[in-house]
């Protein structure tokens, strides 16, 4: 039961990445279509990051009425019906309506899950696990690749991608019952972690709370700063189609999921927080290829950059409950993935106004000047950490 459950958790993380690159890989053609300005994917993504925050700040007291799996199902549900709402949309204002949903659901699912692989599983399953998002993640551009370049429609890359999410929350629903009893199994062998509320006050100043938010901040703004600017960038600054980049976008995903099947290994051997160091090495090497003025140099730093993105963010959530308490788990994740959300509501929009009023070449420092928030940041957690975490 342990292992039959663990494999569909690894299901679950496959349909939590399929939707995130579908966005950056469409747009270049999607905001033509709709007569929309370039900037505006920065909106769409900050109205689905501020849902999250929402949802992700509600399912402690969810998890705890409905159960994780109840949770899970529902939430993929919901992006299910959302990415079905947009492949029929055809203004920028149905793009913003089904937009409610997908916020909504996918931070359930990515708040229940990562919470619940930190507490109950080894840290080379959270590199794996998210390995699989990546999975997810590098399939959807390809979809959305065929759609534009086969049937000629952005909207049917939607379209596959929702059947797809609904066969998965099908099978999740089913699963339900088996949630419940492993968790009865795993109370009966050890006692079960109580959840102790926390208030807001009491998480900030729990000693390196607030610089582990930040670096979580800064490094899910790289993150999707790069992975939704990525085919705009090629197309407008190194002269690639508009159907090939949308493919091409894919290498930073790639290197993602490359990246955190290898990590999973070395997390058997390294800290999560030499890992994260060792990940921040690799994004500055990637950013930094960036500068360069080849297109070849710039696919290259864009999967670069993927690479060294793969054990930053599980690294981070594994961390939570040795750094911060198993019993204070829940609550210190929400607030962490909610950091990580206002990441996605404040950065994109704030880069696409760089794009549009100035050029969007500008992404390699705009990059680079994350990086090195993000850096800084986590020597301050190590720092105050260095008597409570690994």
């Amino acid at each position: 039961m342990y292992s039959l459950l663990l494999a569909l958790i690894y299901i679950c993380f496959i349909s939590l990445g399929l939707p995130d690159s579908l966005l950056g890989s469409a747009w270049p053609v999607l905001h033509q279509d709709i007569s929309a300005p370039m900037s505006y994917a920065g909106i769409i993504s900050t109205i689905v990051s501020a849902l999250m925050i929402v949802s992700t700040l509600i399912s402690p007291k969810a998890v705890k009425k409905l159960g994780a799996g109840t949770i899970t199902a529902a939430s993929v549900t919901l992006t299910a019906v959302a990415l079905y709402g947009y492949s029929t949309a055809d203004s920028f204002a149905m793009l913003v309506l089904w937009s409610i949903p997908y916020g909504l659901g996918a931070g359930g699912v990515d708040s229940v899950l990562n919470n619940y692989v930190a507490l109950h599983y080894k840290p080379q399953h959270m590199s794996w696990l998210h390995c699989f998002w990546g999975v997810g993640a590098s399939i959807s551009p390809y979809i959305m690749s065929f759609a534009l370049i086969k049937l000629n429609s952005w909207s049917r890359g939607y379209l596959i991608v929702s059947l797809i999410q609904m066969a998965l929350s099908t099978v999740i629903f089913i699963s339900i019952p088996l949630w419940k009893r492993n968790e009865d199994e795993h109370n009966k062998e050890s006692a079960p972690v109580e959840s102790r509320p926390l208030s807001f006050r009491e998480i900030f100043r729990v000693p390196g709370a607030v610089p582990c938010f930040i670096t979580f901040f800064a490094y899910c703004a790289l993150e999707v700063s790069a992975s939704l600017w990525a085919s705009t960038y090629l197309v407008e600054t190194r002269g690639i189609e508009p159907e090939i980049a949308s493919g091409l976008a894919s290498f930073f995903y790639i290197g993602i999921t490359l990246g955190r099947a290898v990590n999973g290994f070395l997390a058997m051997k390294l800290s999560d927080r030499d890992l994260i160091r060792m990940g921040l090495g690799i994004i500055t090497l990637g950013v930094l290829l960036m500068f360069l003025p080849f297109g070849a140099a710039s696919l290259a730093g864009f999967m670069i950059i993927g690479v060294g993105c793969a054990p930053v963010y599980p690294c981070i959530v594994h961390m939570t409950p040795d750094l911060f308490g198993r019993d204070r788990s829940q609550s210190m994740m929400s607030i962490q993935l909610a950091f990580a959300y206002l990441g996605f509501c404040i950065v994109p929009p704030l880069f696409g106004l760089i794009a549009d009023h100035i050029t969007i070449s500008l992404l390699p420092p705009f990059l680079a000047i994350l990086l090195a928030v993000m850096a800084v940041m986590h020597e301050v957690v190590v720092k105050k950490t260095s008597k409570t975490g690994k």
